[in-house]
């Protein structure tokens, strides 16, 4: 099956909270035939993911607002509106927002089908994450703590 032309206006797509990190995604594995998943991401201060691997995926991040701190294996980098990132599968990586205003970025992944993770991850009880939950769920997905 082919995949369909889509039009999502701003503010449109599936909205997940995973742990903090706000999503909204805008195409999904079955919007592109499994080839790509897109999603934008809106944080606030300090909201971050810590270092993990990714063993199936290839990820862009594109900063569109406010100022990202981006690790990538031991190198520490600071992205702002424009820059861009890119994280091949088995980089060892992880974001933190800085500054004192919200960070807007457009996360692409190569192949598609992450965002069925990140949507287990939104079904968690509101709270403070049980870790072990959280490995246990990013570990089906081919992603790895580091």
């Amino acid at each position: 099956m082919e995949a369909a032309p889509k039009i999502l206006k701003a503010g449109e797509g599936l909205r997940l909270n995973v742990i903090g990190d706000l999503q909204c995604v805008k195409l999904s594995s079955q919007d592109t035939n499994g080839q790509f998943t897109l999603i934008e991401q809106l944080d606030a201060p300090g909201v971050g993911v810590p270092k993990h691997v990714h063993t199936h995926e290839d990820e862009v991040f594109q900063v569109l607002e406010g100022t990202v701190e981006y690790q990538l294996e031991d190198a520490v980098h600071v992205l702002r509106a424009g820059d861009v990132a890119y994280m091949p599968r088995g980089t060892a990586h992880s974001f933190k927002i800085v500054g004192d205003t919200p960070a807007r970025v457009l996360l692409s992944i190569f192949p598609a089908g992450l965002e069925k993770m990140f949507e287990e991850l939104d079904r968690l009880p509101a709270g403070p994450p049980d870790f072990a939950v959280v490995t246990a769920i990013c570990t089906r997905y081919g992603i790895r703590f580091v």
